[in-house]
């Protein structure tokens, strides 16, 4: 049997400490079906005093990660530091200048720098491999790269973010605000301290940069991506979502359009009837839309430190066995170079929340402004409350009341201008709700 891949980690959270006792557990089944051992011999962290529940004078420690990624000691980096510049960027850079390996579940990293570290990769003929980068412990990244190398993929999308599904989800089943849920979220440990990263998109966003390369084999394009988070998402709108049908989830889409590749994260309404819709809690779920297999749909836990490193020693594996290929499927030089299509451009049904004033005439301004828009209408909800209807039989208190319309396929510029006239004409107390509609 080969000599044992000697390996490296820098960054000892939660994720590296799960990690070194994987690889202590999965020792023996590692060795047979890679065809050499796997061994860990050195580690590096910001804390030596901390208990992580395993010996740590067994392995080399390195104050600095990045003297860990030069060190004759180890042939492979993992590297769960995270962020996208700083240390971690310098021990993946110094890992691949020395020859070395490099595992990483660093999504920042590889949004803005992906391509500079694969192609310095593909010279040094060494692996930059990334499975945990993009939805935890879901086999992601090596479906897209390799088992679907026979289809032409038209759209992925998917739940990308545990933590906003959980919120999501707790405003549906319990009645929640979004306050709420997320002060909840915090308290489990979902969500950090600042939320703004996974609520606004973000972390989202960094991994749906990954999957579209991977999709469609073009060169990263992160700053491509329309962002919005769920923090406007009220518990109407979950209501009103229920009642037509829907579920309310944060989505990354990546789709191949007409006029180009469109990438966008934003609240979308998913029909129930859709697998997607079924994913409740901190789950991640990716649906690729493919011609040979159709639709697939992988689910499974997107965070955690177990399902995390299992990701991470899957890319392990893949190197110690000697698979080592192109980062992103096809080497750097051959990936095509996106075309965006602007978000202007999107069409999709729509859902439209106006807190309107009822009074006479408001709702014939703003079927009228939908019709100059050319949008069709499919539905008008309007929902006074029952207090307010017994005060005021005839509608004419002026009072805010939200009026729900569901348009059939438009587009984002048209739904804009309409809104935007609609407010310009004096008719709703408060910025419109606007979420788009997916089709399965």
């Amino acid at each position: 049997m080969a000599e044992a891949l000697r390996v490296g980690i820098a960054g000892l959270g939660t994720v590296g400490a799960s990690v070194v006792r994987l690889l202590a557990r999965q020792e023996n089944a590692l060795a047979a079906r890679c065809g050499r051992g796997v061994r860990v011999t050195a580690v590096s962290s910001r804390d030596r005093t901390r208990d992580r529940g395993f010996d740590l004078n067994r392995y080399t420690w390195f104050d600095d990660p990045v003297a860990l990624a030069g060190s004759d000691e180890v042939d492979c980096v993992v590297e769960l530091i995270g962020g996208a510049d700083g240390p971690a960027k310098a021990t993946v850079e110094r890992a691949i200048a020395t020859g070395k390996h490099v595992v990483t579940a660093n999504k920042a990293l590889l949004a803005r720098h992906g391509l500079a570290l694969a192609r310095a990769a593909e010279q040094k003929g060494v692996a930059l491999a990334f499975e945990a980068s993009a939805a935890g412990g879901i086999p992601v990244v090596k479906t897209l790269r390799e088992a679907l190398a026979g289809n032409t993929i038209t759209r992925i999308y998917g739940i990308l973010n545990g933590t906003c599904n959980y919120i999501l989800s707790r405003m549906e089943t319990d009645g929640l605000s979004f306050a709420e849920c997320l002060r909840d979220a915090q308290r489990l440990g979902y969500a950090e301290a600042d939320p703004t990263f996974d609520v606004g998109g973000f972390d989202t966003a960094h991994k749906l940069a990954i999957l579209t390369s991977l999709a469609f084999g073009t060169e990263l394009d992160a700053e491509a991506i329309y962002i919005e988070g769920i923090s406007s998402i009220a518990p109407i709108d979950i209501k009103m979502a229920d009642e037509l049908g829907y579920r309310i989830k944060l989505l990354g889409v990546a789709e191949r359009t007409k006029t180009g590749i469109e990438q966008r994260v934003h609240p979308t309404m998913v029909p129930k009837s859709s697998a997607i819709a079924q994913v409740m809690g901190v789950t991640n779920a990716v649906t690729i839309d493919a011609d040979a297999v159709r639709e697939l749909t992988l689910v499974g836990p997107g965070a955690g430190g177990d399902a995390t490193a299992s990701a991470v020693i899957s890319d392990i594996a893949d190197v110690a066995s000697g698979a080592v290929g192109a980062p992103f499927g096809r080497p750097v030089d051959r990936l095509d170079k996106p075309q965006r299509a602007p978000m202007q451009r999107h069409e999709g049904g729509y859902y439209v929340r106006l807190t309107a004033f009822d009074r006479p005439g408001t709702a014939a301004t703003i079927v009228t402004r939908m019709a100059e828009a050319d949008i069709s209408l499919e539905s008008i909800v309007q929902h006074r409350s029952e207090a307010a209807a017994s005060r005021d039989p005839a509608g004419r208190s002026g009072t805010p009341v939200p009026v729900v319309l569901i348009t059939y396929a438009t587009t984002e510029a048209a739904i804009r201008m309409a809104v935007d006239k609609v407010i310009a004409d004096g008719a709703v107390a408060e910025p419109p709700q606007v979420i788009r509609i997916e089709r399965e």
